[in-house]
This record gives C-alpha cells, sequence and structure tokens, in this order.
C-alpha cells in the first residue's frame, strides 16, 4: 500500500469518495457528516481557526491505531505488515500541519480551551470505537480526510478570491515541506492538502482490507 503523504495534488483524486457499504460504512460517514456540521456552523469561513482544531483532532488516530495495532501485534507475537510505523508517520504529519496554523492563525485562549475539550472527548471516543471496531475507524478517518480535503479547497478559493491574506509561509512549514524561502501561505494549504489526500487513500485501505480474514489477524 502506498504511504507516501507528500504525493502531488496533481496525482490524486480531490474530490474521491469512499460510498458507504453496510452498517460500519454508514456510521462512520454519519458521524463525520454531523462534525462537518457543527465546524461549519461554529468556524463559518475562517478557516486558519478551523484548521487548527482540526489538526488537533486529526493528530489522535494515527497515535491510538499505532499503539493498539502495536500491543496487539505483541500480543500475538505477528508482524504488523507495516502499519505501526505508517500510523505513527500520520499522527506526525498531523502534529505538524497543527503547528504550521497555530503560527498563521494564533488562536485565542477560548479556541485553546476548545481545542483542549474536543482533542480530550475524541480521544477516549476514537480509543473505544478503535476497541470495538477497528474497521470502523479507519473508515471514519478515511472519511474525515475527505472533509478535510474539501475545508482546504475552500481555504485556497479564498486566498485566490483575496478574502483570506496571502501572508508568508511560516519557517516551520518551510523547513517541514521543504518550501522555497519565498513561499506563501496558499503554498503550505496545497502541501497539507496533498497531505491529507494522503491519509484518506491510506485509511480507508486500511478499513478495506480489514474486510480480509488474513490482514484482521494482525491489524483489527
Amino acid at each position: 500500500m502506498n504511504t507516501d503523504t507528500h504525493t502531488p495534488d496533481s496525482a490524486r483524486s480531490l474530490d474521491a469518495h469512499h460510498h458507504a457499504h453496510g452498517l460500519s460504512d454508514r456510521v462512520a460517514l454519519a458521524i463525520t457528516l454531523a462534525l462537518r456540521f457543527f465546524a461549519d456552523t461554529f468556524f463559518a469561513k475562517r478557516y486558519g481557526n478551523r484548521a487548527i482544531v482540526l489538526e488537533t483532532v486529526a493528530a489522535v488516530p494515527g497515535m491510538v491505531g499505532g499503539m493498539l495495532v502495536h500491543l496487539r501485534c505483541l500480543r500475538w507475537m505477528v508482524d504488523d505488515a507495516g502499519w505501526i510505523r505508517t500510523l505513527l508517520d500520520e499522527a506526525e504529519n498531523e502534529r505538524m500541519h497543527l503547528m504550521t496554523f497555530i503560527e498563521i492563525a494564533r488562536p485565542s485562549w477560548f479556541e485553546r480551551a476548545v481545542i483542549l475539550l474536543t482533542q480530550a472527548v475524541f480521544f477516549v471516543c476514537f480509543f473505544a470505537l478503535y476497541l470495538v471496531s477497528s474497521r470502523t475507524a479507519h473508515r471514519l478517518v478515511g472519511y474525515f480526510e475527505e472533509q478535510a480535503v474539501v475545508s482546504y479547497t475552500l481555504y485556497l478559493a479564498e486566498i485566490d478570491e483575496g478574502r483570506v491574506e496571502n501572508v508568508p509561509a511560516p519557517d516551520i512549514a518551510i523547513a517541514y515541506w521543504k518550501l522555497p524561502a519565498d513561499a506563501r501561505l496558499r503554498d503550505v494549504v496545497l502541501a497539507v492538502r496533498a497531505d491529507e489526500a494522503g491519509h484518506r487513500d491510506v485509511n480507508h485501505g486500511f478499513a478495506d482490507a480489514l474486510t480480509r480474514p488474513v490482514t484482521v489477524q494482525h491489524a483489527s
């Protein structure tokens, strides 16, 4: 499975969508759409602030999944087929998204409080979901990432229309994505969107793999 999250947008389908099949997929999609509704209501077009909350939540699944797959592999003494490294790399990538947008949006103390509460609740809920059904958990992340691609596409539109200032890219983003020294916010959003499309494809792929018994024994 391709786990390269830095593939350019031109090599990925930005409007890719996994059609829900069965109860597990429908539950994951329903949760995603409900959370999207709340995000749209709370943040409206403040995409920089939305990105901060999105990324603090997005950094949780990879760490939770990597930890639980690691422990399961230890218990059953089986190979992880590369899942642990992929999931931990995803968590690190999402954390770098968060660190980047903190430099851009400068969240208020209220928004920081919302982030703390949201992350705590989501961690507990996702941990429980992964224990009950790792397939549903990965499908949920796949749908989350679909919506992340949509959000960053809308963010780009705001920049292109001049409604969001195309400020210089933070140094942390230039170093992480190896951007040109004169990179701007638009370049950062393009890089982040490409990462999210990669996470989308990987997590939908993991969910699909978990429908096959041969994979379930070491990664479900």
